[in-house]
């Protein structure tokens, strides 16, 4: 047995380990196994906050569409800095007034808003559609990770069910509390490795990162500036814009923000978290400096830059280092995904349809749906197929969606009603939806110039408020002539 195998086999039982451990002494209620007794503090809330955006795309996507793409990359950068600055505004009145009215969802948060239990079924499978190809993203990464790491010791399939009985069994048993534990160790693993390897690799082979920039310059011209079409700077002005909207709007991550103890630690961490995205950047510094050491690599094979570079560069066992902390990038956003999507399941889709359940039902009814969910993420992994490739890419579109009808919430007189608010939802989800499966692009008309390069989620966005405000329009005389009969 080789010692990247045995590490690897080590971060998964450490990971299962501290996930069990972490429900010591508590009774695992609702509001405990969802959202950690609502008494997390600023670290806690950091570090789990930062696991559900730094996963297994951070070690294979982020190295990956560096060393593929190259200037494109950075709009990761600027989306999540973004996003984490928004923070400081939107997450404090969020907190207070789920704490106020016990909520335990994101579909909670837009049924209180709104009166509506429909309007929470209706963000609670929004968010499940986005949901599964996320959870199937860090399945198969996991698979990827591990198998590559223990060169081929462990297969991808085995690895995969590995993983899923690992987190599924934590996830049961602890709740968001062992995501939390995990989370910590996951954090600290991979500062550690991404650093070490962003420094380490450019001197290495170039000498310095002026060097290697210069060479990857002369070998391809053009390769370090965004192009002038296809993923061009109103491409990426237009994706940053989306993603960055839509960076709170996942369930996973709104349902995360409940668990803290009081509002500050939105605003202290909001100060902290986009220094944190230098992970990403020193994650793009090996992919930049595969592009001229591991040349060749080609549609889905770039997902595998910073490992290809990786093996030929250090021993096994440090390679089976690389690969635990990749093991963790999998698991902790996995188990908020599972935890996410199982309450989703149990509180707002089961519940509203059975309202006589309590808390307690609907605890043992959402840690029955883990293992149910976890199951059908890893048949999604195993059998492939289009058709998950293209949920995955519209998820970021979906759940962003969401955000027009959420920021109107946040107002003293929300402008809309459920009505208007569904209406817009559907129309940006139905728009998203179809242009994707219909393979429909902008580029196909030279005659629009540069917004032929618009992302294809902001002409969702502008359908939805369209949408939104001409039923808002129509409602609003109904409202008045039925206010004046009640009268």
């Amino acid at each position: 047995m080789s010692a990247a195998l045995i590490i690897v086999a080590a971060a998964f039982v450490v990971a299962l380990g501290l996930g069990l451990r972490a429900r010591s002494g508590r009774e695992m209620g609702l509001e405990q196994w969802t959202v950690g007794g609502r008494g997390f503090g600023t670290a806690f809330v950091f570090l789990l906050m930062a696991g559900e955006i730094y996963t297994t795309f951070t070690f294979l996507g982020g190295s990956g569409i560096a060393y593929g793409k190259g200037a494109p990359a950075y709009y990761i950068l600027c989306y999540i800095t973004l996003g984490y600055v928004t923070s400081y505004w939107l997450l404090p009145p969020v907190w207070r007034y789920a704490k106020e009215r016990r909520l335990f969802t994101q579909p909670d948060f837009f049924a209180a808003k709104y009166e509506s239990p429909a309007l929470g079924m209706l963000v609670a499978l929004v968010g499940l559609v986005a949901l599964v190809p996320y959870m199937v993203l860090q399945f198969k990464g996991l698979g990827i990770i591990v198998s590559t790491a223990s060169y081929g010791a462990i297969s991808p399939t085995v690895a995969v069910w590995i993983g899923a009985v690992a987190v599924t069994a934590y996830v049961v048993v602890s709740g968001v509390h062992g995501s939390a534990w995990n989370a910590v160790l996951k954090d600290i693993s991979i500062l550690c490795v991404v650093v070490f390897l962003g420094i380490y690799l450019p001197l290495h082979y170039y000498g310095g990162y002026e060097a290697m920039f210069q060479a990857i310059e002369a070998q391809k011209p053009g390769f370090l500036a965004l192009p002038s079409l296809g993923q061009s700077p109103t491409w990426f002005a237009t994706t940053t814009l989306l993603t960055a909207l839509g960076a709170f709007m996942w369930p996973h991550t709104f349902g995360s923000l409940y668990t803290a103890r009081e509002p500050r630690s939105f605003r202290r961490n909001a100060a902290i978290l986009p220094l944190y995205q230098l992970i990403n950047l020193f994650v793009f510094v090996v992919g930049f400096a595969a592009v001229l050491q591991v040349p060749g690599l080609t549609g889905p094979e770039v997902d595998l830059a910073l490992f290809k570079l990786s093996l030929q560069s250090f021993p096994p066992w440090f390679v089976g280092i690389i690969g635990a902390t990749g093991v963790l990038t999998a698991l902790v956003p996995g188990s908020m995904i599972l935890i996410a999507g199982a309450t989703l399941l149990a509180n707002n889709i089961v519940r509203p349809l059975r309202p006589g359940m309590d808390d307690a039902v609907i605890a043992r009814l959402a840690k029955a749906f883990v293992p149910v969910m976890s199951l059908v993420c890893v048949g999604f992994t195993l059998s492939g197929g289009d058709t998950i490739v293209q949920l995955l890419l519209m998820g970021y579109n979906f759940v962003t969606q969401l955000f027009p009808c959420f920021l109107t919430s946040l107002m003293r007189r929300n402008p809309l009603d459920k009505r208007a608010a569904a209406a817009g939802i559907i129309a940006g989800v139905a728009t998203v939806a179809a242009t994707t499966l219909s393979g429909f692009s902008l580029t196909h008309y030279p005659q629009l110039g540069p917004l032929r390069d618009v992302n294809l989620g902001v002409l969702a966005l502008v359908v939805n408020l369209v949408v939104t405000a001409l039923v808002a329009k129509l409602v609003q005389p109904s409202e008045r002539v039925r206010r004046l009969g009640e009268r």
